[in-house]
């Protein structure tokens, strides 16, 4: 490798360690909704470059982190129960979808792959306390995320599977809001026993009752969120 090659490798890893703090900043709520983020103060927080940050934040901006506003600069997209609704709206149009597909071409190994995902999202859950920490918190989502997109897994569209990604992670700003300013154990506690409602009607192939379920758990965290989205992030 020249020293070209080195430099632009190089340009490239601390512009993708960027773009992961930034978001990752940004989806648990540290990054508020409307703030802007100035590239100097951001570079400044990360101890990563000018450049790498600019690139970072143009990636999170097509991704629909970011908006990015002619003359004016770079600002954490905006939040709002309009928004809120028409996401959760998608999602269970589009996830249904392909929960159906996914249970049509389900197999042993994929059923075991679930039954995994879900007792490691079970084990962590178990280990979240009322205020839990971000470390904890960051490693829920993870398994949450997991859980949810190995249910979809065997829809046959990755194209699908990339926007149910793209949403879910848009979705997990508003949870982690909403927990930020006010927690709740009694939404945590309804949330486990609705993940193994949906792994029991999976694992038995009942399509209907997953594709219910799963509409219902997307309804339920919707109403939990409205009060704090109208009162707090509007």
């Amino acid at each position: 490798m020249n020293a070209a090659d080195k430099a632009l490798g190089d340009a490239k890893t601390l512009s993708e360690k960027a773009h992961e703090c930034i978001r990752r900043d940004i989806l648990n709520g540290e990054l508020f909704p409307g703030e802007k983020l100035h590239i100097e103060a951001i570079s400044e927080r990360y101890g990563i470059g000018i450049a790498p940050v600019r690139d970072a934040l143009n990636r999170l901006s097509s991704e629909g982190l970011v908006d990015r506003k002619s003359q004016r600069g770079f600002f954490v997209a905006g939040i709002s129960m309009t928004a809120l609704e028409e996401l959760v709206k998608t999602r269970i149009w589009l996830e249904t979808l392909a929960l159906r597909e996914s249970i049509r071409n389900a197999t042993e190994d994929w059923e075991e792959q679930l039954v995994l995902a879900y007792h490691r999202l079970a084990r962590t859950h178990r280990r979240l306390p009322a205020e839990a920490g971000r470390e904890l918190s960051e490693e829920w989502e993870l398994r949450h995320k997991e859980f949810h997109m190995l249910l979809l897994d065997r829809c046959g569209s990755g194209w699908l599977l990339g926007f149910c990604s793209t949403m879910m992670d848009q979705a997990v700003r508003y949870r982690s809001l909403s927990m930020n300013v006010h927690p709740s154990i009694q939404r945590r506690e309804g949330a486990a026993a609705e993940h193994q409602a949906l792994l029991n009607a999976a694992i038995d192939r009942d399509a209907d009752r997953a594709c219910a379920l799963l509409a219902d758990h997307y309804t339920t965290t919707l109403e939990g969120l409205r009060g704090v989205i109208e009162q707090d992030r509007t």
